[in-house]
């Protein structure tokens, strides 16, 4: 087998790079801020001087006031009346004002802000009886006085005001135009002098000032709502407008200093790290495994190409005639022993399994949509070469399948303002989605996912003989730990370093040549601080065994970004695997992600996957009334040496968003 490295290995390579310079970086920075901690708490110390925040501020603001017109204009002035009223309109003038703030308390206060107020701007264009389109302008400001009463609710730095609003007439200019028309500038008559209206607002203080330093300087950016009521403008007819204001407060203030206090230090209590192993009770080297494995039925094009990829398994029309999907269920050769590798053997057979579906089940139409974002010409391209494939190949009635095109799938991988990884993303948004409404085709009706394909193989090195161990707090208070393991004969193995709280090792690694029996344990950490601390524990290692009978494994398969298993899946738990797991059983739930998006999240997605896995399992069979069933459940999120494919590929990368069910009889 010819196998190309794929790019991705570099790009996954400078990923790790990036992260383990961020976290040195953030371990050196959180050294720092430990120490300085540990100073001030253990040792007797005299603050230094506070200061109690001005009640009285000085300032002024600045912003812009979108304005909207509603209501009727139409008698400019007493000379003129147009032959088209204007109706709605809209425009952006500035706001300025000088303002003076009193807060007695942390949480009430009042302000007033007194200023130019800008609400001119243009009524939408109208056409005048004689065809002609005409235009309205408008300058109409005010001097403004607006006092408030100020709430912060929880005493911090966002606060809420409201208020009236009473502002007196500065400008009432127009200009008017109308085609074959001299041009009109003139002021408005029957203008209010004096308006009475409201507004609400929020703004947010940002203090850009010393803690101890006693003048104080805030910059507070806002934005206020002013409705239309009591917002006419003129005596006549019924223009009113609203106004939506944005805009930044600048303000000044005198503080208090408060006297030095002297503290007393209290002892830090220190964070207790926790150690403790679980070990199988014999390392399992092989098993006999009877696995479901998740069809995905989306078909991914390569980018530059329109033709089905190399990677796909197509096939003569002879050799067509005689495929059976049941072919793929035996049991694989030795160089198929990797899960992945089997697994995606039987994925690139997508096509020759929708073929042998569709031959068995002559009355099963579907539905073929592609996906390109050089728009849905190319899509249906996409669609059409499938068509061709299984009309040419398989001999399907070409009237049986439908196909579109479309710029993203239904589904899509990239989210709507995402910057980050687009290039992965868009790998997988490029591609042809299968589509039935046939319960012979697909595991759900209306094509969410095609249904399961079962094999029978034999797994060698089952994740159900790791040693798992536990370090209670590490990422928190450890930089990194190793592990170190003797054996009955007093040879020390070490592992690591590690910084997870759970870490993994093959038991048949940790076995070795050895003898079973107790092996000593010794994990040794190195705090943040630069301390180094011990934890010693034992555990029994009783040999090896073989698995004769046939264990259970069952995956599901995630949408992009998404902790919840569908509505499919939490049926296909309750109803298919729940009744195979009889008391007394081990059940193992392993989460995965792909390697789009930060370590530390996918961790917690895969951890989530994992869990409510297990909690759809445990209510079927609390429900069932079986008992003494354990669970190992764990998420490990994109860790490399665990993932069960690689990420180079689209379609590894969507089989890696999986949880993994092993169901295992043996105690």
């Amino acid at each position: 087998m010819l196998v190309v490295q794929s790019p991705i290995k570099s790009y996954r390579q400078i990923k790790s790079l990036i992260k383990n310079k961020t976290m040195l970086s953030q371990n050196k920075a959180i050294q720092k801020i430990l120490v300085c901690c540990v100073m001030l708490v253990l040792v007797q110390t005299t603050t230094y001087a506070q200061t109690l925040s001005p009640k009285w501020w000085f300032g002024a603001s600045g912003g812009a006031n979108a304005n909207f017109y509603d209501g009727t204009t139409q008698r400019l002035n007493n000379g003129l009346i147009v032959p088209a009223a204007f109706h709605e309109g809209k425009g952006i003038k500035p706001f300025a004002s000088l303002l003076v703030e009193y807060r007695p308390t942390a949480i009430w206060g009042g302000t007033l802000n007194v200023g130019y107020d800008g609400r001119g701007g243009k009524f939408d264009d109208v056409v005048a009886p004689c065809n002609c389109p005409a235009t309205l302008a408008t300058n109409v400001s005010y001097i403004t006085v607006e006092p408030s009463l100020r709430v912060n609710p929880w005493g911090g730095k966002l606060f809420f005001f409201a208020g009236p609003r009473f502002a007196f007439n500065l400008q009432k200019d127009f200009d008017y135009t109308q085609l074959k028309q001299p041009n009109t500038s003139a002021e408005f008559t029957e203008v209010r002098k004096n308006i009475i209206s409201g507004q609400v607002g929020v703004g947010y203080d940002i203090n850009m000032s010393s803690p101890t330093s006693t003048s104080k300087f805030v910059i507070a950016p806002f934005i206020s709502f002013h409705p239309y009521f009591g917002q006419d403008v003129r005596t006549v007819e019924s223009w009113s407008m609203t106004t939506a204001r944005a805009g930044v407060a600048l303000k000044f203030g005198k503080a208090k200093l408060i006297a030095k206090q002297e503290t007393v230090s209290t002892p830090v209590q220190p964070v207790e790290v926790s150690f403790s192993i679980r070990a199988p009770k014999a390392v399992l080297l092989k098993r006999k495994v009877s696995e479901t494995l998740p069809l995905l039925n989306y078909v991914f094009f390569d980018e530059g190409a329109t033709t089905i990829p190399s990677r796909y398994i197509l096939l003569s029309p002879t050799q067509a005639a005689s495929f059976k999907q049941e072919d793929l269920q035996q049991e694989p050769s030795e160089n198929m022993g990797v899960r992945s590798q089997r697994q995606l053997g039987i994925y690139y057979n997508v096509l020759n399994i929708l073929g042998d579906r569709m031959r068995t089940n002559p009355e099963v139409k579907i539905t073929l949509t592609g996906a390109s974002l050089a728009g849905p010409k190319e899509g249906n391209i996409f669609a059409t070469e499938i068509k061709k494939y299984l009309v040419n190949v398989f001999g399907i009635n070409e009237n049986r399948i439908a196909t579109t095109g479309r710029t993203k799938p239904v589904n899509p991988s990239e989210q709507i303002g995402g910057k980050k990884e687009l290039v992965l993303l868009r790998e997988g948004d490029r591609r042809v989605d299968i589509q039935s409404s046939s319960e012979n085709l697909m595991m759900e009706l209306g094509g969410t996912l095609m249904k399961p394909v079962h094999i029978n193989t034999t797994q060698a090195n089952s994740s159900d003989g790791d040693v798992i161990f536990y370090v209670g707090k590490a990422n928190e208070v450890l930089s990194s730990y190793t592990i170190g393991v003797t054996n009955p004969s007093g040879t020390t193995q070490q592992y690591g370093p590690f910084t997870k709280n759970e870490e993994h090792i093959p038991g048949k690694t940790i076995l070795g040549t050895s003898t079973p029996g107790t092996y000593k344990v010794v994990m040794t950490g190195t705090t943040k601080m630069g301390n180094v601390i011990k934890k010693e524990s034992t555990v029994e290692i009783l040999g090896t065994q073989e698995q004769t009978e046939n264990g259970l494994r069952y995956s599901i398969l995630y949408n992009f970004n998404k902790p919840n298993t569908i509505d499919t899946y939490a049926k296909f738990l309750t109803e298919e695997v729940a009744p195979l797991i009889s008391e007394n059983s081990t059940v193992s739930i392993h989460g995965h992600t792909d390697i789009i998006g930060s370590e530390a999240y996918n961790l917690q997605l895969s951890t989530k996957r994992a869990q409510e896995t297990q909690q759809i399992l445990e209510a079927a069979l609390a429900k069932a009334g079986k008992r003494n069933v354990r669970f190992e459940t764990i998420g490990v999120g994109e860790a490399e040496d665990r993932s069960p494919f690689e990420n180079g590929k689209p379609e590894e990368r969507f089989y890696n968003r999986t949880v993994i069910i092993d169901i295992n009889t043996i105690k």
